[in-house]
């Protein structure tokens, strides 16, 4: 079940960590930024692995918090039966079937922004920041999800799960293209929603907002001890605000 969002706002920061001056930020996407209403992400995997393979995967397909596409689809064939080699035509076929399974379906998504990230996205980069998402999603559903919230030109890189199945591989690649991209020394924070956000991001180093609009809650999330932990991103810059009032 999704954590149950709660009316009071709770917020840890670190002390002498600035949350919002930050060179470049890398956003997750679900439970993050946005949460989607429909199961069309979901049902594009049953789909892609029926037309590649016609194998209907359905009762062993479980979509984990924090979870990569590949890593998903991986524990699917293994709980199936099936062999199929990730690096061959067929799982390539199967990626390509996903993708289109969404842009087909992509009028038909019920996607709603998590509380508080459009007025976030828009203070970050009013002073300065570069933004830009990692995320356990393929390349191309990622962005669809994105353009469908209507949040895509704020974004101008990313990190995806495509060629980087491990979290902490896609961060670390979403990282390289914000080092080109704001200078080799940038300062570079994950944003996130799951206890495998905060796994990744510490493991290239890298310091995590953590925000509980996902599955996870704020005391669970707090125990992998993020730089900063938020109920929401709205409660996080409402802090900013009282502050400076």
């Amino acid at each position: 079940m999704l954590n149950t969002p709660t009316t009071e706002a709770r917020i840890y920061i670190k002390p002498g960590f600035a949350w919002d001056e930050q060179n470049a930020y890398l956003f997750d996407i679900d439970g993050t930024l946005l949460r989607n209403r429909d199961r069309i992400h979901r049902e594009s995997f049953i789909v892609g692995v029926q037309q590649v393979m016609g194998v209907d995967i359905q009762q062993v397909l479980f979509l984990t918090p924090g979870g990569t596409d590949p890593a998903i689809l991986s524990y699917a064939f293994e709980k199936a039966g099936i062999a199929c080699d990730t690096k061959g035509a067929q799982w390539t076929a199967i990626l390509d079937a996903m993708y289109r399974s969404c842009e087909e379906r992509r009028r038909e998504m019920d996607i709603r922004i998590m509380p508080g990230v459009e007025e976030v996205l828009a203070h970050l980069a009013q002073r300065g920041a570069l933004l830009g998402v990692a995320t356990g999603n393929l390349e191309m559903i990622g962005w669809i999800k994105i353009e469908e919230a209507g949040l895509r030109e704020l974004f101008s890189f990313g990190g995806f799960s495509d060629h980087f199945p491990v979290r902490s591989e896609l961060v670390a690649d979403a990282a390289r293209k914000a080092r080109r991209l704001a200078g080799e020394n940038a300062r570079i924070c994950v944003v996130g929603d799951t206890p495998r956000d905060i796994a990744a991001a510490h493991a290239n180093q890298l310091p995590v907002i953590a925000v509980a609009t996902g599955h996870f809650g704020f005391d669970e999330l707090l125990e992998g001890r993020p730089e900063v932990c938020a109920s929401s991103l709205a409660d996080l810059l409402a802090t900013k605000r009282t502050v400076r009032e």
